[in-house]
């Protein structure tokens, strides 16, 4: 590494093993889904965790709050996270419709984790991205009153 000198750090590398590791040592309950991707609900909110990238470097959780929103609430809905983002770097928040036509709120956090991670980090990271994203869940619940 450059900067270092004869001192070089080697971290092992993330995986989509690695990433279940962390979620069984830590009784986090996940289920693999139908297209092999890893998936759990915190409350009643959806997450699912990848490790992605050419060399599935880059941590990808993303969340799905529970709660539907009539297309209607798309602006008031964005105002929110707009809000949100102002205050807090992450998670990222964002707004898509489905096929229903309903409103649906994600939150993802992305980390490249390109020189390799450390278990605690790795367990650091799903939880920051996790807990971060059902703050912003409560945020949107208590202004919608859901």
């Amino acid at each position: 590494m450059e900067g270092f000198g004869e001192l070089a750090f080697l971290l092992p590398a993330l995986s989509r093993e690695r990433i279940e590791a962390a979620l069984r040592a830590n009784d986090w309950h996940y289920q693999v889904d139908e297209d092999g991707d890893l998936c759990g609900l915190w409350g009643d909110n959806q997450f699912y965790l990848f490790a992605t990238g050419e060399n599935n470097e880059i941590l990808y959780v993303r969340g799905r709050w529970h709660q539907a929103l009539p297309i209607e609430s798309r602006t008031e809905a964005r105002e929110v996270l707009d809000d949100w983002h102002r205050d807090r770097l992450w998670p990222k928040g964002f707004t898509r419709v489905n096929d229903e036509g309903e409103l649906r709120v994600f939150g993802e956090l992305v980390i490249d984790f390109e020189q390799g991670v450390t278990d605690a980090q790795l367990e650091h990271s799903i939880r920051c991205a996790i807990s971060t994203s059902l703050q912003m869940f409560d945020e949107l619940a208590e202004h919608f009153g859901k």
